[in-house]
């Protein structure tokens, strides 16, 4: 198939596009240059020209907490823009497949853990990135929407956990956990540093899933896209706090040194772990163990960074 895939010069879409089935079909994956999602009439004019068989929503301004608080606009609207131009104008263009990937941020902050597909939009989000979570939920809607008025047009949504691996982003402003984890730690390492500062108390538990293997669910998903469930969580199925994964990159990383808590920095919600019982029926599950998956990604930002950053 002629394949849109959206964001891949991000971290999914790298992986997207180095995993071995992609050479199965033509990927497009245009630059902003040769696609700008966020004009409707540039992704429409884009998509009546290339006419895909099937398109990949992976686009998007992402980041962790410091990002979310200090651009609550920009998250909200160029994720609304990006999401709505690229779904409608497939859906005006006659695209009739169609994966968008949405985000645990769009699960209420107080809902009972693991986060079951059924509990987007039955409580209050979490504030520190509240308006990337509203968008993420906005086409997800869409998307399902299109899909009941017409059903000949599939489209469907994947809720992945958070994310980490080859092709991340690193620095502070941009990063989400992982990646900033390893910077702090390995230039705690390279300069010697007897402590790391850690936001909060540590005892916030998240669910990471290294980036290939949410490659390697996507291209399932294309491959198996009949089958597969109009909305779908995409996780491990199990969790670590905070504290845990900073010790697990100083035993990667090779850094000896203590942690501090810094308690008056935002540390999110308190938990956050996806019910994966969906994925699991549909046959799918992660291959890549966390430590290996660390591994890859701090030697990935080593080769790509050192001790520039």
């Amino acid at each position: 198939m002629k394949i849109l895939l959206t964001g891949g010069s991000g971290m999914v879409g790298k992986n997207i596009l180095e995993h071995s089935a992609a050479a199965v079909h033509e990927f497009l994956a245009p630059d902003i240059q040769e696609l700008d999602l966020l004009s409707f009439a540039a992704v429409k004019s884009y998509l009546d020209k290339m006419k895909p068989d099937f398109i990949v929503h992976a686009a998007g301004r992402v980041g962790g907490i410091q990002a979310n608080m200090a651009n609550p606009v920009a998250f909200l609207l160029e994720n609304l823009d990006m999401g709505r131009n690229l779904v409608w104008a497939a859906r005006q263009c006659g695209i009739k497949k169609l994966i968008n990937l949405g985000s645990s941020c769009m699960y209420p902050r107080n809902a009972q853990n693991p986060l079951k597909e059924e509990m987007v939009l039955q409580g209050e989000l979490e504030p520190t990135n509240e308006g990337y979570a509203l968008a993420k939920t906005v086409i997800s809607r869409l998307a399902s929407y299109i899909s009941k008025e017409t059903p000949e047009f599939r489209y469907k949504t994947l809720i992945p956990c958070n994310l980490y691996g080859r092709w991340d982003k690193f620095a502070p402003e941009h990063s989400h956990m992982i990646p900033a984890v390893i910077r702090k730690v390995h230039l705690a390492k390279l300069n010697g540093d007897k402590t790391v500062e850690i936001w909060g108390d540590g005892t916030a538990r998240r669910e990471f899933m290294y980036a290939g293997d949410v490659a390697d669910c996507i291209h399932r998903c294309i491959k198996e896209f009949d089958t597969l469930p109009g909305l779908m969580n995409v996780g491990i199925g199990e969790d670590h706090s905070i504290n845990d994964y900073y010790k697990a990159v100083a035993a990667v990383a090779g850094y000896t040194g203590a942690f501090t808590h810094n308690l008056t920095k935002p540390a999110g919600m308190a938990r956050k772990l996806v019910d994966i019982s969906r994925m699991t029926v549909w046959g799918w599950k992660p291959a890549i163990p966390l430590k290996d998956g660390i591994a890859a990604a701090y030697e990935f930002f080593k080769a790509s960074y050192g001790d520039k950053k």
